[in-house]
């Protein structure tokens, strides 16, 4: 991954580049930015430049044979882990090592994916991955070794806010006493959900989303997408690299994701005083929490979304509404009347709480229903 295919981010590239021209690279750094921003992209390109000894912000002119394992991601002195869990290939104790093949491919494929793309390509999206205990064992064992190359050693955690508490604990005593010329690279996409003795010993980079001429550029030139194509994708995209990707290919629509939300603020609208309404919604609890949790979390943070797009669409905020609900007997600017300043706290607030409560394993349905009760209120708060 060399420098100069990751798009955006200017400031961080040569912030990282300075870092290793004046001998000042710091044992733990954790990069923090939303999906699609290059988080992993610009990790992977910061690792070859150090362990290549690439120089003058370019990635390939160090040594050859170092940046040529670095096309394969298969470097013997840069160490991945992620989030996993078993599935048909691992039965049990799944840890990132099982699944390199699959990993190496998916950054080869999308290195601007986010976790979900992750979890489908191994089989275990209807899991909840995490970096555990026997995870924290094998970083233990691979920085225990001497370097390959004589150099640094690199281990790089991807989604570090999926580690549990055991694993988490391990990894917070290699980070006080860290073994010579080791560098951890630590990637999240909310640092409120590190823990804070990790994030008080790690120095923090902020990423920020892609502008839309970047996406556009990146789109035309990549991609071959006609201009006014990509500029209505990048528009799209929220600065997510990897949702104009799915938006191009039109690859969206794994789950029915708008058909479930307008299904659901129907029957809640309706439930005000009605109980055959109340029937249905706890229907549709049902029917939510029947599939995987990560499904389920991915739904809720789709719901914000449309939310949000309706808050903006109430409020004239036009240029930043771009959601084009497929269904044709639903009408975004009908709908956003209903989603104000009275409500959209509140609104986020639940969402929140059951994409928390989900997360630790509570029950779904229950959850749901909870939930979906508390939207019928809240839609009709004056």
């Amino acid at each position: 991954m060399l420098f100069k295919d990751i798009l955006g981010q200017d400031h961080i590239k040569n912030h990282l580049t300075k870092s290793v021209s004046l001998g000042r690279i710091p044992h733990a750094q954790l990069f923090v930015g939303p999906e699609g921003s290059g988080t992993l992209a610009m990790a992977i390109a910061y690792s070859q430049y150090i362990l290549c000894s690439n120089s003058n912000n370019e990635n390939n002119t160090g040594n050859p044979s170092c940046n040529l394992k670095f096309e394969n991601y298969s470097h013997p002195d840069l160490h991945f882990v992620f989030p996993v869990a078993t599935n048909d290939k691992v039965k049990s104790h799944a840890v990132s090592g099982h699944f390199l093949q699959e990993w190496r491919q998916f950054l080869k494929d999308t290195p601007y994916g986010g976790l979900f793309d992750w979890f489908k390509s191994i089989g275990i999206q209807n899991k909840q991955g995490q970096i555990g205990v026997d995870e924290a064992a094998e970083i233990n064992k691979a920085l225990s070794l001497k370097s390959y190359e004589g150099g640094y050693k690199i281990m790089i955690i991807w989604m570090a806010d999926k580690m549990n508490t055991a694993a988490s604990n391990k990894l917070l005593k290699l980070l006080e006493e860290p073994p010579n010329k080791t560098v951890f690279l630590l990637i999240t996409e909310s640092v409120d959900d590190i823990l804070q003795t990790i994030l008080s010993r790690c120095q923090v980079l902020d990423f920020i989303g892609l502008s839309e001429s970047v996406i556009t550029e990146a789109l035309v030139n990549k991609e071959n997408c006609a201009e006014k194509e990509a500029q209505k994708i990048a528009h799209q995209s929220e600065g997510n690299f990897n949702k104009a990707m799915h938006l191009l290919k039109n690859d969206t629509e794994d789950f029915p994701f708008e058909s479930w939300f307008i299904e659901w603020v129907r029957s809640a609208f309706k439930a005000k005083g009605n109980a055959a309404a109340i029937q249905d919604l706890i229907t549709w609890s049902e029917t939510i929490a029947s599939l995987g949790r990560e499904v389920q979390k991915q739904f809720l943070h789709y719901c914000i979304h449309f939310f949000r797009q309706a808050l903006l669409s109430n409020y004239q905020a036009t240029d930043l509404v771009f959601l084009e609900p497929k269904e044709n007997n639903f009408d975004l600017k009908k709908f956003a009347p209903f989603i104000d300043g009275t409500n959209i706290t509140l609104i986020f607030n639940e969402l929140e709480q059951a994409i928390y409560q989900i997360e630790r394993n509570g029950n779904s349905k229950i959850i749901l229903t909870d939930l979906s009760i508390k939207l019928t209120r809240l839609l009709h708060k004056k």
